[in-house]
């Protein structure tokens, strides 16, 4: 299941700057290169910096939404550059938590921040150590994951003033300044939101033309072409065959021979086979679905490709004719379920803490349907109401509807 990155929104200089505490210049790309971006996107989110949606007369208003809306933003200090201080100020002002101030080691703190826990690393310059950078990318993204997890009052202002809210941003304002970023049609970030925008309405066949903007203005970013494929599949247009054959062609340009290691590119190769083989009914679709669903759950415990690996198998039982395979089929299904269940405990155990994150979204359908699958609907009930209780698009609910479905009619048969 294709999964919306949470934003990071960075704060910082651009190119080579001098800290005049120092007198030594900094290439401050370099700090992004080799230590900010690579850490923010593998926690998780996708890495913005102001740069990126630069235009003239929109970069106030994209930049001061992106401070209100980003659930994370890494405010680089070093320099002091006077446009990242101030934006760091707005920020601090706008958003209680989940900002993370980082500064090179060398050169003096700025009265108002020396009582702020800062990131600190080493820059020669030019540019950063191969082990300074391995080690800062690591402990940043330990540090934001910390944050994510455990979101804590970071900023002065709510921090020594209390019981003041926060400024909320329409949301119908946030999408307003990210569509006139996307009519530029040369920001990568404003067409991502735009096309996630689309998918929420459940328009397809606009968010597949943005996404394929974006895949061809970024080949290298896999993410894109998933999400291209994904759209193709579920527009369903000019027909259902033919848009399952076109995500197929877009899908393989990942794997192609089904070379991948990638679990999202094989769930998504599983999830166009499935829906072949439920289209044309031929069982190769179908074998070919549950190798897909096979290889994903079994790289890394993925809880999609799993589920989706468990009712292929189903499936197969009810076409199957000889006895022995067809019981071996339904033991496998059974054990690949109770396995996601103990993968899954974690998700359990917040749960039963009382918490309820929209993190845990498919995880609580994945669950739902797997107590569906071993027939303990009690359970099954319970995480079907969690997930109800965060979808945020039609297609999300009607996705886990057919599963479910499709779940109930083959292990009650």
């Amino acid at each position: 299941m294709a999964k919306s990155q949470k934003i990071c929104f960075v704060i910082m200089g651009f190119g080579k700057k001098t800290d005049h505490s120092t007198g030594k210049t900094l290439d401050l790309d370099k700090t992004y290169k080799n230590i900010i971006q690579p850490a923010v996107e593998s926690a998780g989110y996708q890495c913005i910096r102001a740069d990126e949606i630069q235009d003239a007369g929109l970069i106030d208003k994209s930049m001061y939404a992106l401070l209100m809306q980003a659930e994370l933003v890494v405010a680089d200090i070093s320099t002091f550059n006077p446009n990242a201080i101030y934006e760091l100020g707005v920020r601090h002002a706008v958003k209680p938590y989940s900002t993370i101030v980082i500064k090179e080691e060398e050169g003096k703190i700025p009265f108002d921040l020396d009582h702020t826990r800062i990131f600190h690393y080493k820059h020669l310059g030019e540019d950063i150590g191969a082990d300074e950078s391995q080690r800062c990318q690591k402990e940043l993204e330990e540090k934001i994951k910390i944050v994510t997890n455990s979101p804590l009052v970071d900023s002065p202002l709510y921090d020594f003033i209390k019981d003041i809210n926060p400024p909320e941003l329409p949301a119908a304002e946030y999408k307003k300044i990210i569509g006139d970023l996307a009519e530029k049609e040369t920001h990568i970030f404003a067409i991502v939101e735009k096309a996630k925008d689309h998918m929420l309405e459940d328009e397809f066949v606009e968010a597949a033309k943005l996404w394929r903007k974006a895949a061809e203005m970024v080949p290298s970013e896999d993410y894109f072409l998933q999400q291209l494929a994904l759209s193709i599949y579920k527009s369903k247009e000019p027909s259902e065959d033919t848009a399952l054959t076109d995500a197929l062609r877009v899908i393989e340009k990942l794997a192609p021979d089904g070379d991948s290691n990638d679990p999202e590119t094989l769930g998504l190769t599983g999830a166009i086979y499935k829906r072949m083989w439920l289209s044309n009914s031929d069982i190769e679709c179908l074998k070919r679905a549950i190798k897909y669903y096979e290889k994903g759950f079994q790289i890394r415990k993925d809880f999609y490709t799993g589920e989706n690996y468990a009712l292929c198998l189903d499936m197969m039982s009810k076409v199957e004719e000889d006895g022995n395979e067809k019981t071996y089929y339904l033991i496998a299904a059974k054990k690949a379920r109770q396995q996601i269940i103990e993968t899954l405990a974690y998700v359990k155990d917040a749960v039963d803490d009382g918490k309820c994150n929209i993190e845990f979204k498919w995880a609580f359908a994945t669950l739902s349907n797997c107590y569906y699958g071993l027939g303990e609907v009690e359970n099954g009930k319970k995480f079907e109401k969690l997930f109800l209780s965060l979808v945020e698009a039609k297609w999300e609910e009607a996705t886990f509807q057919e599963s479910k479905k499709k779940v109930i009619e083959l292990t009650r048969s």
